[in-house]
């Protein structure tokens, strides 16, 4: 199965490498990629070294938007198929292309600069999105971003300083992502709020005053930051839902259309179904995209 699935993708072009030449800010070392499937059948990568895009165009309907995905895994793994490939087939239902990212993680040994390299890799797949937007049948004016967990943090992060480029532009594409959707998600870096695995595994265990700062998305915030919708649950013992509550707080004082759905239990890493309640968060951010002209 795994061999037909790499063909199909190696034909059809729907797996792309992020960086056709060389990787920015990388350092070459003999690390190998780590791929694993759970006992609940969903893949987790881990030391990716070699970014990727997996896209997956919608068969009908297609509204012309877009989305980035970020799957989480607290900078040290990627929740590649629970928060990517399928919401990735969610959002192919409402007629909406789903690109889902498989960045670097953290790593002294591959990157000159661990800090800053997963949102190179943010950046750089919003700036190919655009970019081949009319080879997707996509309109480059509504390319949007979510992300879980530490995927959220990097989402919030690349929506909060996507007027500070960490990559190469050259022809000066538009990196804000015209709306953010962010799960469950690692929002500030501060002692009290901080997911730790996530803090140090992306700045290490003793960062400056200023990193924390840089990093914390919800003193980020500015009148330019893209439009938002979050989803926590209260019950959360890995992400505290204050991340979430603060981020919208900062949204608001800045004027910046928000909307945030919290449920009372769920925990953490819910993914596409939060199996507590009926209610499906997917069908609020359908009706989002609809209300902002997107679907």
């Amino acid at each position: 199965m795994g061999l037909t699935a790499l063909s199909f993708h190696a034909f059809s072009q729907n797996l792309i490498p992020l960086y056709p030449d060389k990787i920015p800010n990388s350092i070459n070392a003999e690390t190998a990629e780590e791929k694993n499937t759970g006992s609940d059948g969903n893949i987790r990568y881990g030391k990716v070294t070699t970014p990727t895009l997996e896209i997956f165009l919608p068969k009908e309907k297609a509204s012309g938007t877009a989305v980035v995905i970020i799957p989480g895994g607290g900078y040290r793994i990627v929740s590649y198929s629970h928060e990517g490939t399928k919401i990735a087939a969610a959002f192919n239902k409402m007629g909406v292309a789903a690109i889902v990212l498989k960045y670097r993680l953290p790593d002294d040994m591959i990157m000159k600069d661990k800090s800053i390299g997963p949102l190179q890799d943010a950046q750089e797949a919003i700036k190919i999105v655009r970019e081949r937007a009319a080879e997707w049948n996509i309109n480059p004016e509504k390319v949007g971003i979510i992300g879980f967990s530490a995927g959220g943090h990097l989402a919030s992060t690349a929506g909060t300083r996507f007027d500070r480029p960490v990559i190469a532009n050259p022809k000066g594409t538009n990196l804000r992502p015209d709306f953010m959707i962010l799960g469950y998600p690692v929002i500030s870096f501060s002692d009290s709020l901080m997911h730790k695995g996530s803090r140090d595994n992306l700045l290490g265990s003793n960062p400056s005053t200023d990193q924390i700062k840089a990093f914390s998305s919800e003193l980020q915030v500015t009148p330019r930051t893209p439009p938002a919708f979050l989803v926590h649950a209260a019950d959360d013992k890995t992400v505290k839902v204050e991340n979430s509550i603060r981020f919208y707080e900062a949204l608001l004082k800045n004027h910046v259309s928000a909307e945030m759905h919290l449920y009372p239990k769920g925990g953490h890493g819910f993914g596409l179904i939060n199996k507590t309640t009926p209610d499906r968060w997917m069908d609020r951010v359908e009706n989002l995209l609809k209300s902002i002209g997107f679907l």
